[in-house]
């Protein structure tokens, strides 16, 4: 039997992210985008020590649709290091497409000027590839393009559910051809890798639901569940997750996550890559955490003491805030807030080595007021001022004298 082929799987790069940085002044990039990069970095030097056979990227370079040329440049210098040690396969996602369909993608221009080693995997299809380990099977189902799987569908008259439901119909299809392609194009030991860059039912959902674009479309677990595929590569979602984990009967399913976290919301994600050892019927896998910036939220109850400062600089005592992006939120009462002494909080947290302060959100507990009602549009003038009376809390005594007196200036007119 041969060797497993080694296949390094990464996804959702989003080189560009700026959140929580500053600019950097030897490189003038954000500080956040160089970490962003620095994680790229860390994987290229693991495939380099541990060999690696083939390269999987499963979609989204960039932020933006529209990257900027600097960003462009150090996403290809990290893709040129690993072309030069595998295959490389650049499956293009959703943040990699133009908005315009007769634009080219972020990544098409390795495509267009032939990079040695690089596959731009923009189509549904089915490609072996040799390794210096032995030949491997790949099937691409990069981002499911609306215009173009519903191309020959009527859609006229149709809801936006039922247009959905028929792209969801298209992908499927797309991805049981895949299945048979794989089954034509390899012999019984040739291992097979599916690579897609979609949803899939089940999956737990990140932060990526603050930076998606359009809607999207899911696939049925098992449509990619397929005994046909030995591992199946995914990105899209940046949580890594596989979605096949205990079963048996199907390949890993495996989303490999983000290699960097993008907010608040990934804030106890765990980032990385996953290392594949790739065999018919054999396959075992790793995930592979990156050192990905910490990001840290405090929140300190400074309700009902008298010295909120000292409480929030004791939380801050308890944590290791050195290189982290934090955000400190504060409880507190109208009373005990002109008692946080913001400035000595601030620069305490610069002694203790933050890396980025996000923000100091004060959370001020106001006495509730009492509305008005549902329908204020029917009351008399002396019930919403009766209401009035109610919201300020008007003593019960002094109300009915205000209310008195106002009857017999309304009634006198």
């Amino acid at each position: 039997m041969s060797e497993p082929i080694r296949v390094l799987h990464f996804a959702d790069v989003h080189i560009g992210m700026e959140n929580y940085g500053l600019t950097d002044p030897e490189t003038g990039l954000s500080s956040r985008a160089l970490d962003f990069l620095a994680r790229m970095d860390d994987m290229v030097d693991y495939a380099r020590e541990s060999d690696v056979d083939l390269v999987m990227f499963a979609g989204d370079a960039f932020r933006s649709r529209s990257p900027n040329p600097t960003y462009q440049r150090e996403f290809a210098a990290r893709i040129r290091q690993l072309s030069q040690l595998a295959p490389t396969v650049l499956l293009v996602g959703n943040h990699d497409l133009p908005m315009n369909a007769a634009k080219a993608s972020t990544v098409e221009i390795y495509q267009t000027l032939d990079v040695p080693g690089i596959w731009v995997a923009e189509e549904y299809e089915a490609r072996r590839i040799e390794t210096k380990r032995g030949p491997v099977l790949v099937g691409a189902a990069p981002y499911p393009i609306r215009a173009r799987l519903l191309a020959d569908a009527d859609l006229r008259g149709k809801t936006i559910a039922e247009q959905d439901a028929e792209l969801g119909r298209a992908l499927h299809a797309q991805l049981r051809s895949l299945s048979g392609q794989a089954e034509e194009l390899a012999d019984a030991a040739t291992p097979r890798l599916l690579a897609g860059h979609f949803s899939v039912a089940g999956a737990v959902w990140g932060s990526e639901r603050g930076v998606m674009l359009g809607r999207d479309v899911v696939a049925d677990l098992e449509a990619v569940a397929d005994s046909a595929w030995d591992y199946v590569a995914l990105g899209h979602i940046h949580r890594h997750q596989n979605l096949t984990a205990g079963r048996d009967d199907a390949p890993p399913v495996v989303y490999s996550g983000s290699l960097e976290r993008i907010d608040f919301g990934e804030e106890n994600d765990v980032k990385g890559f996953c290392w594949v050892e790739l065999a018919r019927g054999a396959t075992t896998w790793q995930f592979v955490e990156a050192p990905a910036r910490k990001l840290l939220t405090l929140t300190v109850d400074g309700r009902d003491i008298d010295n909120p400062t000292g409480a929030v600089l004791a939380e801050m005592k308890r944590h290791d805030l050195g290189e982290a992006v934090l955000r400190l939120v504060v409880k507190l009462t109208p009373e005990s807030e002109s008692l946080l002494n913001d400035g000595l909080i601030v620069n305490e947290l610069r002694r203790a080595g933050v890396f980025h302060i996000a923000g100091i959100s004060k959370d001020v507990d106001r006495r509730a007021r009492a509305r008005l009602g549902t329908s204020p549009e029917g009351l008399t003038p002396m019930q919403l001022l009766e209401r009035y009376f109610e919201s300020r809390d008007v003593a019960a005594g002094r109300r009915e004298a205000l209310l008195r007196l106002a009857r017999e200036i309304i009634e006198g007119e």
